[in-house]
């Protein structure tokens, strides 16, 4: 006998069906989040960028984010608006950046005009490039939480843990290609094309996800036969501003959101440089120096799921981050040794990076719906990525000031092209040390987790 589904998210094929449309939205999104981070060196022997120039662009992740509160009032809108109106929004902000980004660096007259931006000097065609990362990076990081909403709504109860796994690991297999596809494209075209192929993939992802609002309809119908409120048309569940205060006020919370900006400040950044330090410690050559580092997102396709899978049927999740932060550390410690400079070892590396980069994400991110509740979650996750928005804005232009300051060596001709070599050594010691503080927030989470039981260490499936 066929047991009757009370609502739509009871039908694995009809839940499962939901995750891959926003996923594949994700995907499209991490692409063009990362597809010029192979591309540093051509930027610098092509369009005359500087290290300093670099991390200004990768910066530029949040400003809006961060100073001009978008993230948060993101939060707001998703919680007002529900997933669905809210999704829509954020690509199409995706690729309204994304448009200008490609302007900008496909525009030759900007390349030599210097405007003065509060009083400092600053090349045109990096400014703009990097308002148009700026505005994509809102959408990008608002998708981020509505998807993440998403999944609660069709996943409670469920396997929840292996969605959001399943949903990251196809979200850096946006990275993966990027770092892997985008040299190729642009060494046998230009440095801009990768962006434009990245714009036609996002046009795709935002057809997807209309496709996905359909479906979030008929869930919510369902919900509403089975006699329970879909969280947008729940009046006791629509967002106050003391709500904020709430969520601020729970130590869970700041010690998940200190933990998340730590450690994903000390991959992201990475993966920003990790091209370049291929060409420069490994000796890879830039047209195939991504093709190392997008072995750490690929190797998640498999490894996020699999920890997530572990998480919802055994529990242990404050343990698994504790893992992912420790390996974190030694990876990154090793990376700064100078003599350990073989390809092979940085193969090795990165795979240990994928691993850890798989641990503390599959734990963390359905942690939090046991910290803070449900009605308040699109605020939550506002609120967290508005705290990683800090350090992915700061960590990389950091990053880019230290190599130019103290880490150039000279410069040397590779395929033809004349391209600075840097010692990375300080950078690295530099992602060492904020895994050392990502792993004791680690432990502080699971001591505060034995303290008032937040269910951390406990399996997410009820049955």
């Amino acid at each position: 006998m066929v047991e009757k589904l009370k609502t739509l998210r009871d039908s694995k094929n009809a839940r499962w069906a939901a995750l891959f449309i926003v996923a594949f939205m994700m995907l499209c999104g991490y692409y063009l989040n990362d597809d010029l981070s192979a591309l540093k060196s051509m930027l610098e022997s092509d369009l005359s960028w500087s290290s300093s120039d670099y991390g200004f662009y990768r910066s530029s992740y949040g400003w809006l984010n961060v100073f001009a509160f978008m993230l948060i009032i993101g939060g707001i809108i998703l919680d007002k608006l529900g997933v669905r109106k809210t999704g829509i929004l954020a690509t199409i902000t995706m690729l309204i950046g994304t448009g200008m980004r490609y302007w900008a660096l496909t525009n030759a007259d900007l390349m030599n005009q210097t405007w003065n931006i509060l009083g400092a000097d600053t090349n045109a065609q990096v400014f703009l490039a990097s308002i148009g990362f700026a505005i994509f990076c809102v959408g990008l990081e608002v998708a981020g939480i509505t998807v993440s909403k998403a999944i609660v709504k069709w996943f409670k109860g469920k396997e929840m843990a292996l969605a959001m796994g399943l949903e990251m690991a196809t979200a850096r297999l946006g990275t993966g290609l990027a770092l892997a596809v985008a040299p190729i494209i642009a060494f046998s075209n230009k440095v801009s094309t990768p962006v434009l192929f990245g714009m036609v993939l996002m046009i795709i992802g935002t057809i997807a996800f209309l496709v996905y609002t359909r479906m979030d309809k008929k869930l919510d119908a369902s919900l509403i036969a089975a006699g329970e409120k879909p969280e947008e048309t729940s009046e006791e569940d629509k967002f106050k501003l003391k709500d904020i205060g709430l969520i601020v006020k729970n130590k869970g919370f700041w010690l998940i959101a200190l933990l998340c900006v730590l450690f994903y400040s000390a991959v992201f950044p990475f993966l920003n440089y990790a091209s370049d330090l291929m060409v420069n410690k490994f000796g890879v050559t830039p047209k195939f120096a991504g093709l190392i580092p997008s072995l750490l997102p690929l190797g998640t396709i498999f490894l996020t799921p699999f920890f997530g899978n572990l998480y919802d049927r055994k529990g242990k999740g404050a343990t698994i981050m504790i893992i992912g932060a420790t390996l974190l550390i030694v990876v990154h410690a090793l990376f700064s040794v100078p003599f350990l400079n073989h390809p092979a070892i940085a193969v090795v590396l990165v795979i240990l990076l994928g691993i850890a980069f798989s641990l503390v994400p599959s734990a963390m991110w359905p942690s939090v719906p046991k910290i803070i509740p449900e009605k308040l979650l699109g605020t939550a996750y506002s609120l967290i990525f508005f705290v990683q928005n800090i350090g992915l804005m700061f960590v990389p232009l950091i990053i880019g000031k230290l190599l130019d300051k103290y880490c150039i060596i000279g410069q040397v001709m590779i395929d033809g092209q004349m391209v600075t070599q840097y010692d990375y050594t300080i950078p690295m010691i530099t992602f060492t040390l904020l895994g050392v503080c990502a792993l004791v927030f680690a432990f502080w989470l699971k001591a505060e987790d034995k303290r008032k039981d937040y269910g951390l260490e406990k399996p997410n499936i009820i049955k």
